[in-house]
């Protein structure tokens, strides 16, 4: 590996601990920092998590018109840095705001509204602008797949220090409404620290600002629809995210509810974490001997294992984890391909329709997510008020063999037909095979 490509490895792998601390925090903590600190009445939690999953979906919507914004970006340090720099900073600041419990009733309500939206907007540009450096570093398939597993070792690792540390941490520090604010802004300023890795760390390849055409909504909106294969891509993995953050935001509530023991949440989540790690860290070579398309298949028979051992294993701590290892090795696959299947849609995009449009292309990522995280914060909230969990004032300490059948088919069942159905779309859509790669290459030269 060369020097400058060697540095960008690295790089762009470190900046993502920080933004992944900052991420887990908020998408997994601040639904049971609602319900089990804040104690809001059950009318009150009920509309702040309307307001996630709502405020999700539409700013979803609005990841391609960033995308665009980026496309367009005209400066001396390229389009995507200052994206990476101002989304990443705003975003610390409206995390703040979502953690300081400010007002009460409909004043919490509407500020709680708007720092979340605001919050969504700016991390959104801060995420587009930083994974659209993937596939400007390197067009090579094989390059990618190692700074794009290398990068997500360390996002894992900034994430799995989240899972790990937020329940003892807090507890420890009296699990109240200042101590989670002070943690909060810790992992924001570690967020911004982190960014410096990309921003003087890496050297990208730039088009001349004077060479660089610009991109109009008209041409934004058919480098969605017309990319075929980027939005089979996309629905695919929106069906697996939906499952995926289900699952993974039920596992507090889980441990507590149905396994019966709340303190082993961290032991849990360090074994998924080690497991998850270690099969990012062999990514690459399974991916020198194994066609992408039977890396899915294998993974997803990983997963659907893991959930059926999962479903009946709430007696055995063994049990837990195996299950969880299993559907948790196979995520780290998956996503890992999901990431790859959208940078190969950038070129496909590019030979398809004669203009390439990176930001544009990777906006569906943190489209992906946050309709994913919609749509399980809302399963789980109206869950947790189904199953009898969150009561006025907070949550109960138990629930009955009624209430944990809810959580668990919410939690298991749903997330597993979510996942088999996005697998099925792969399979039958997506086309873009290494060697079918390697011919938009060679075409793409030619033109060029």
């Amino acid at each position: 590996m060369k020097t400058t490509e060697q540095r960008n490895h690295i790089c762009f792998g470190l900046g993502t601990v920080g933004r992944d601390m900052f991420y887990a925090f908020e998408a997994n903590t601040l639904l049971y920092f609602l319900s089990d600190v804040l104690s809001l009445p059950v009318w009150v939690f009920a509309a702040a998590s309307m307001i996630l999953s709502v405020m999700r979906i539409f700013d979803a919507l609005n990841d391609p018109i960033t995308g665009l914004v980026i496309d367009n970006i005209r400066s001396p340090w390229g389009k995507f840095k200052p994206a990476i720099l101002v989304g990443g900073v705003l975003s610390a600041v409206f995390s703040l705001v979502l953690f300081a419990g400010i007002g009460e009733g409909w004043t919490f309500v509407i500020i709680f509204g708007v720092a979340y939206f605001l919050w969504d907007i700016t991390y959104g540009v801060n995420d587009i602008g930083y994974w659209t450096l993937l596939p400007v570093l390197s067009s090579d398939q094989k390059q990618r797949e190692k700074t794009g597993a290398f990068a997500r070792i360390c996002a894992n690792i900034g994430m799995y220090i989240v899972m790990v540390a937020w329940q003892p941490v807090t507890s420890a520090l009296g699990n109240t409404p200042k101590a989670w604010f002070c943690c909060a802004a810790v992992i924001a300023v570690v967020y911004l620290l982190g960014l410096l890795f990309p921003l003087l760390g890496i050297k990208e390849k730039r088009v001349p600002v004077e060479e660089q055409e610009s991109t109009t909504v008209k041409q934004m909106i058919r480098a969605l629809i017309k990319n075929d294969q980027l939005m089979w891509t996309t629905l695919a993995m929106a069906l697996f995210m939906v499952g995926y953050c289900t699952t993974v935001n039920f596992a507090i509530y889980y441990m507590k509810y149905i396994f019966g023991n709340e303190g082993l949440y961290v032991v849990l989540v360090a074994v998924v974490g080690v497991a998850q790690l270690g099969t990012l860290a062999v990514y690459p070579a399974v991916a020198k001997r194994m066609e992408r398309r039977r890396m899915y298949t294998m993974a997803t028979i990983l997963v659907l294992l893991g959930y059926a051992v999962f479903f009946f294993a709430e007696r055995s701590i063994l049990l837990v984890a195996g299950g969880a290892v299993l559907v948790f090795v196979g995520q780290a696959f998956i996503q890992t391909l999901m990431l790859m299947f959208l940078a190969d849609t950038v070129e496909y995009g590019e030979w398809k329709l004669g203009k390439r449009n990176e930001a544009i292309t990777f906006s569906v990522q943190p489209l992906i997510n946050k309709i994913g995280g919609a749509l399980a914060t809302g399963i789980v909230s109206m869950t947790l008020i189904l199953s009898g969990i969150k009561v006025d004032g907070g949550t109960v300490d138990a629930i009955g063999a009624e209430g944990q059948l809810i959580v668990k088919i919410a939690m298991f069942a749903m997330p597993l037909l979510m996942i088999v159905a996005g697998y099925i779309v792969y399979r039958r859509k997506y086309k873009i095979s290494e060697e079918f790669y390697g011919e938009i290459l060679k075409d793409l030269e030619a033109r060029h």
